[in-house]
């Protein structure tokens, strides 16, 4: 993991940034943030090790099981996480870690695209995770090739590629914003049944295409997807 590399001396945080939901066809995008306040080499070792104690990596590398058992130690409860409230997180040698999640609805990707809303989930979740920090000073890492443009001075942003196995905050960002996402879809999927949403997650399967093109696409379909536009009356 990364996130060491980044930290410079004068740095008053640390954050990493991801976001889940930029393929399916339907429901919202999720973006999530965890940052280090008052951060320090000795703090940011101590991550690593738990880290490395709950094996954090790209969410798609672990069983929903290990996902589930990371949460946990992280002390959080999805029923009870709601969409741009910052919560603290607990964990042992690890204070001022701190964690934020952002949903995009299917009627803002239509209107600004996948992209420009997936970006805005990430970034509205940093805000939110920044908001009552003094000093803002430091550097956000962010899954993917692109920027944040956050429009704060003294904030430096690093895009990388494969971020989610580069950095923990990353990869903590990309456990929770997926099994976030995945559970919200189970409850989507018993308001607008047909489509198997609990199933899939709204991602494109061959069923769930099928369904769209049977039953015409839901309140929740994102209008301007290939496999959804098409059946639009």
């Amino acid at each position: 993991m990364e996130d060491l590399d980044y930290l410079k001396s004068k740095d008053t945080f640390l954050a990493g940034a991801d976001e889940v939901g930029r393929g399916p066809l339907a429901g919202p995008v999720v973006g999530c943030c965890f940052l280090l306040n008052n951060v320090t080499k000795k703090k940011v070792k101590n991550l690593f090790e738990f880290a490395q104690e709950w094996e954090v990596t790209d969410s798609k590398k672990l069983t929903q099981v290990k996902r589930l058992k990371i949460i946990s130690a992280l002390g959080l409860n999805l029923e009870t996480i709601k969409p741009s409230q910052k919560l603290i997180i607990d964990i042992p040698k690890v204070e001022g870690l701190n964690f934020s999640l952002t949903e995009i609805s299917h009627d803002i990707i239509d209107d600004i695209n996948i992209l420009q809303a997936s970006l805005l989930a990430m970034r509205t979740s940093f805000y939110k995770c920044a908001e009552e920090i003094d000093s803002l000073f430091g550097e956000v890492l962010i899954d993917g090739n692109k920027f944040l443009k956050i429009e704060k001075e003294n904030v430096r942003e690093t895009p990388l590629v494969k971020g989610d196995s580069r950095s923990v905050l990353i990869g903590l960002s990309s456990i929770v914003a997926k099994e976030y996402r995945d559970l919200l879809m189970q409850k989507l999927g018993a308001k607008f049944p047909g489509y198997g949403l609990e199933k899939h997650a709204g991602y494109p399967t061959k069923t769930h295409k099928e369904s769209i093109a049977k039953l015409g696409p839901s309140a929740i379909h994102r209008k301007t997807f290939k496999g959804v536009k098409e059946h639009l009356v």
